[in-house]
């Protein structure tokens, strides 16, 4: 397949050359031409591709090294012209780009660089180009050098000016071989294993390891791209690296210690990043009429449940638009490159290209291999993959589902192996992603009691914690929210694995009951099971989401939730007192729901907290707006219980029962 690389795969964006050129005196001029020139002489030229094009360069200021050796010699007795001078700084220019240019090549994908060689071999000869020309006008005689370095400086420009731009034809035949390939792909023609051999024996790529750091050279290089036909050229590569990596080394098997994917629940996530309804990272934020930012999904579900205030301050919404929050968007998509955690991009704020069709058929190649092969013994192997695959895009979640995985991933969740157990049920949570599979696991025999029994008895705290995440994604579908409600297992499990897990997988139960209670008839389940008390134990190491689930449920629980949070009450102070601003204001919008639905008990507990009362001052004062506004209804509940009026004390004017250890709450309807 010819290929017109100025067309078709743009230029990457790149980060601008920062070039350091000060005003130097000529002695340390020589000497930081002569450092340059030394390290860039004992770079290693590229091994698989542009060889020729990296050594020749290096040859050459090989050659500029051994006369800048001389010239640091005499530098303390020479004093240049400024034409000199201009000529060393427009040097020591070109050598940094020269080894910027060396940087990047040996950083890069190597299979990327091959299909982009002709404007790096470009990139090579414009520098040996910029170096003739400094060369041309350097005024030698001015300094004063042995016979021999004027003639190497003589000879080396005669070179720099017959130099012509080259590519190797070793590497002309490899990228034609990688182009017929992807070509093939597109007519569904499957590549030839040992024509897959050669070209990968021939970039140095010899085992499933090297291939796997080139897929993630690959993915880094997608975001590099600022056009979608580039993404796609890269999203062909990796399909074919994917496949090759399959079919030519067979499945991996995962390390003992594999994690899973680095995950948001072991990350820090900034509090910015966190969208106030789901405290889950933000995917798609948009700005809503009161100027609060949300994740579009779960704000576009606050709206359909037919809510007309703004979640976070309460303020009735003017209107309903929903603004792309593109400058928060490009911070999180780098804090997650960062941490390398995959970000799925949807919405009409972005979003992934139109997948190529090379890149869609690789795809289906790989997973058809893979499905296949679930039947032998390694089949542990098989699902490592099958769960990589499925966390890199949604084309990947698609064809997995499409082809029949999800009812043959069933029947893994109840081995006794524990690392095929997390395999599978991540790969269930992978494809949970995709909307469309979601009713794909719902409607699957066994999918959804299976995730339910990894959670309730998992044999490792990582397959429970990904088993509550899963019923958290399942749960984005409000009707399949309430359907997980009504399972006692399901509330049961969560609430154990919230009182019972490690810090991340806590996180993770909190997080799913947090999604499940926004349906209220799911509030009094959970608070029968005890979700106030995992709560409650939770408000050390998780504040900032164990504040949320007590605010939902206290919100839509009614008497029954308020008499079990009571305990909770001198938490939720100190949470006003230590706590995040988020949390501050969702402890403070606690005890004000509590207050109205309560009555004097809970107003006199609350006054009972000692310094309470400068607490709700500070945030009044110093607080967010509405940390401030909650903090203010606080206050006035507090006076009027100080000055015994407890007529107006709760909207409802409900007195509630003070539970005690050996008491359940029966509120009065």
């Amino acid at each position: 397949m010819a290929v017109t690389l100025d067309s078709a795969f743009p230029a990457r964006k790149r980060r601008p050359l920062v070039v350091d050129s000060p005003k130097l005196s000529d002695a340390k001029l020589t000497r930081s031409l002569f450092l340059a020139s030394h390290e860039i002489s004992s770079m290693q030229p590229l091994r698989f591709i542009l060889r020729r094009n990296s050594l020749s360069l290096i040859r050459k200021v090989k050659i500029l090294a051994s006369v800048f050796d001389e010239l640091l010699l005499r530098s303390q007795a020479l004093v240049y012209s400024q034409s000199a001078q201009l000529c060393f700084e427009e040097m020591q220019i070109v050598m940094q780009r020269i080894k910027s240019l060396i940087d990047d090549c040996s950083r890069v994908s190597k299979l990327w660089l091959l299909l982009q060689i002709d404007i790096v071999a470009f990139n090579f000869h414009e520098l040996v180009t910029d170096l003739s020309t400094v060369l041309d006008i350097l005024p030698v005689h001015e300094f004063d050098l042995s016979d021999d370095a004027q003639d190497l400086i003589s000879l080396l420009g005669k070179q720099c000016s017959d130099s012509v731009q080259f590519v190797d034809a070793r590497d002309d035949a490899l990228r034609r071989k990688v182009t017929d390939t992807i070509a093939g792909i597109k007519h569904q023609i499957s590549p030839d294993h040992s024509s897959l051999i050669e070209i990968f024996n021939d970039l140095g790529f010899t085992d499933s390891a090297t291939l796997t750091d080139e897929i993630q050279r690959l993915e880094d290089q997608i975001q590099d791209q600022i056009d979608d036909r580039s993404k796609s050229a890269a999203a062909s590569l990796i399909g074919l690296v994917r496949y090759s990596k399959c079919v030519l080394y067979g499945p991996s098997t995962p390390a003992p210690d594999f994690r899973r994917h680095h995950s948001l629940s072991d990350a820090n996530i900034p509090a910015d990043f966190r969208c106030p309804i789901t405290l889950e990272l933000m995917r798609d934020p948009v700005v809503a009429s009161t100027g609060q930012t949300y994740d579009r999904e779960s704000i576009d579900l606050w709206i359909q449940s037919g809510h007309n205030t703004c979640p976070k301050t309460g303020q009735v919404l003017k209107h309903t638009s929903l603004i792309p929050n593109r400058a928060l968007k490009n911070l999180i998509v780098l804090w997650c490159r960062d941490h390398k955690i995959p970000f799925e991009l949807y919405g009409d704020g972005g979003g992934e290209p139109a997948p190529c069709k090379e890149a869609v058929e690789f795809t289906k190649m790989m997973v058809s291999f893979l499905i296949e092969k679930l039947s032998l013994a390694d089949s542990n192997g098989v699902v490592f993959e099958l769960r990589a695959l499925a966390k890199s895009d949604t084309v990947a979640r698609a064809c997995i589902a499409e082809a029949g995985a999800i009812p043959k991933l069933v029947r893994y969740l109840a081995t006794e192996c524990p690392s095929l157990q997390i395999n599978a049920v991540t790969t269930i949570l992978n494809l949970s992603i995709l909307e469309q599979n979601k009713t794909r696991i719902m409607e699957t025999d066994g999918a959804l009691n299976g995730v339910i029994e990894v959670l309730r008895s998992g044999a490792t705290w990582e397959a429970k914690a990904n088993a509550a995440a899963t019923l958290f994604s399942l749960a984005g579908v409000s009707a399949y929210r309430r359907r997980l409600g009504r399972k006692a297992r399901v509330v049961s499990g969560l609430v154990d694995l919230a009182k019972q897990g490690p810090t991340s997988s806590k996180r993770d139960a909190l997080v799913a009951i947090l999604n499940l209670v926004a349906e209220r008839e799911n509030v009094g389940r959970f608070v029968e099971a005890g979700v106030m008390e995992a709560a409650g134990d939770a408000f050390q190491e998780l504040p900032e989401e164990a504040v949320a689930v007590v605010e939902a449920v206290v919100r839509r629980g009614g008497l029954m939730a308020v008499s079990a949070a009571f305990s909770l009450i001198r938490l939720l102070g100190e949470v006003m007192r230590e706590g995040a601003d988020t949390t501050r204001e969702s402890a403070a919008a606690t005890l004000v729901t509590m207050c109205r639905k309560g009555g004097s008990e809970l107003v006199a507990e609350m006054a009972a907290i000692p310094g309470i009362e400068r607490v709700i001052w500070e945030m009044i004062g110093a607080g967010t707006a509405r940390g401030g506004r909650k903090a203010a209804s606080l206050m006035r509940y507090l006076r009027r219980w100080a000055a015994g009026d407890t007529h107006d004390t709760a909207a409802e004017t409900q007195s509630i029962v003070v539970p005690t250890p050996s008491r359940i709450f029966s509120p009065v309807l």
